[in-house]
């Protein structure tokens, strides 16, 4: 039994806070785990940057609700799911990754929930569980399954590191320089041919 593990943001779809950051002209909302590898340090500083400018959750939701999947995701995606089960394994938010799992099709994802008031001010977040990337994908070989996977970020790290077989896609070059052991695709091509060959070596 065989299962494809994927990042979201960075491999299917845009990063949807950048698409914030390009729609309020804030340049400190173009961070991402690209940049930065503590999630929590990173999320402490969006909360806190949409607190003092008054960025609400309908802020971020028209954010995400105006992207469209990487051009080649979608087609990508339907490849891989003839030929493995297929979760995406995200550090992003159900309540913000919705409109675009439309787009995909809806394929499983697992993620993180946004805690919101009343008045619309994002107060926090709930992780699905601590260090919740590595866990998925030791869930997935608990059940038997040979697990491929695939992410951009420090934050993939431990995706990558528990899975069978893994690459990166598309990756910034501080994230290869400290993590020169992962094979690199940058194409949907090339990563399809990675995919081809973990599910030949699994047999």
């Amino acid at each position: 039994m065989h299962i494809a593990c994927l990042d979201f943001e960075g491999v299917l779809v845009p990063e949807i806070w950048v698409g914030l950051a390009e729609r309020t002209g804030i340049a400190e909302l173009r961070a991402t785990t690209r940049e930065v590898p503590d999630y929590h340090e990173l999320m402490k500083m969006r909360l806190d940057v949409m607190r003092e400018r008054g960025l609400k959750f309908a802020d971020i939701m028209a954010a995400a609700d105006s992207l469209d999947p990487l051009p080649g995701a979608f087609e990508f995606l339907t490849w891989l799911r003839g030929e493995f089960q297929v979760a995406i394994v995200s550090d992003t938010f159900y309540e913000l990754a919705l409109p675009l799992l439309r787009k995909l099709g809806m394929p499983m994802m697992l993620c993180h929930r946004l805690q919101v008031a009343d008045s619309g001010e994002i107060t926090g977040y709930q992780l699905r569980q601590p260090d919740p990337k590595r866990h998925a994908i030791r869930g997935f070989k608990s059940m038997q399954y040979q697990v491929m996977s695939t992410g951009d970020s420090y934050n993939d790290i431990p995706m990558l590191e528990e899975a069978d077989s893994a690459c990166f896609f598309c990756p910034p070059d501080n994230v290869v320089r400290d993590y020169p052991q992962f094979a690199i695709a940058r194409s949907y091509a090339e990563l399809q041919a990675a995919f081809s060959a973990a599910r030949r070596a699994f047999g």
